[in-house]
């Protein structure tokens, strides 16, 4: 069931970044595991360029202590501009002054580390009464043709609900998800109508083996709903329960994307993110 009620485009994408990055210490005692980097580019950036590809232009970053290096990273840098002008190192400066001309960036501190769905809701002043997306950075993602945000954007512009991006995962690993259940759309071979959602079940209790990655689109209910509920496993208040409510009366799409992600908050597959990369620009 497709809704044709008219609805705001989606300009604004949240960037929950303020984790500890525990898994890559030494290296985040300083330094966000939001900008370590790919080859010569931080995830952050990443998830920003496809953000600005699929038509997004505010970004809405949640921080935390320890995080300035963000700000710092997607503002003017004019000390080194001016020392690299008219060198041949200028063209270096280019492509992250490119980003910061095509989009506005905004920041809010998230205070305690609650989970997922409490820095959504930390978030929630930067983007206000309207749907708008959400880009983990960690969650490395490529398409040649189509990104996975615009995927979730055409399928959000249809169904206008919330949308989640979905891919298969080893039944060994459901306990590193939110694993779905659901309905396939008629005339549709990768879009599923949520009937149920658990987050990290062992695969015994998995209701399905398609788990949820870094890649959301959001109605402003979701606030509403993340503010009525109670802390779940560890204590954090988890983004999958707020889904799960929204799920329960038929409005979230689960999108099995089309396209390549890399997991990197765990070293292997920040490796698998270098290693590609630099096969594609010809480095290796």
């Amino acid at each position: 069931m497709s809704i044709t009620m008219e609805s705001k485009p989606i300009t604004k994408c949240l960037f929950p970044a303020a984790g500890y990055g525990t898994r890559f210490l030494p290296a985040t005692k300083a330094v966000p595991k939001e900008m370590l980097p790919i080859l010569t580019k931080p995830l952050l950036q990443y998830g920003v360029e496809e953000a600005i590809s699929a038509g997004i232009n505010t970004m809405a970053i949640v921080t935390g202590r320890g995080k300035r290096s963000i700000e710092d990273h997607f503002d003017n840098a004019f000390e080194l501009e001016s020392q690299l002008k008219g060198t041949t190192k200028e063209h270096y400066l280019n492509e992250i002054k490119s980003v910061i001309e095509k989009c506005t960036f905004t920041y809010v501190r998230q205070s305690q580390m609650l989970g997922l769905g409490h820095a959504i809701l930390t978030g929630e002043p930067l983007i206000g009464n309207e749907s708008f997306a959400v880009i983990l950075a960690d969650d490395l993602c490529t398409n040649g043709e189509q990104n996975i945000i615009l995927q979730m954007k055409e399928a959000y512009e249809k169904y206008q609900c919330s949308i989640i991006a979905i891919e298969e995962v080893p039944n060994e690993f459901t306990n590193q998800y939110g694993i779905i259940s659901g309905d396939l759309i008629e005339d549709s071979d990768n879009l599923y109508r949520v009937t149920n959602m658990v987050e990290k079940p062992e695969s015994i209790n998995a209701p399905s083996n398609l788990g949820i990655i870094g890649r959301y689109i959001l109605t402003p209910d979701i606030f509403e709903i993340i503010r009525n509920l109670s802390p779940g496993k560890s204590g954090e208040i988890q983004i999958t329960d707020a889904l799960l409510a929204q799920a329960k009366e038929g409005k979230v799409i689960a999108l099995k994307f089309k396209g390549k992600r890399f997991d990197c908050g765990n070293i292997n597959g920040f490796l698998e993110a270098t290693n590609y990369f630099a096969k594609l620009h010809g480095i290796i």
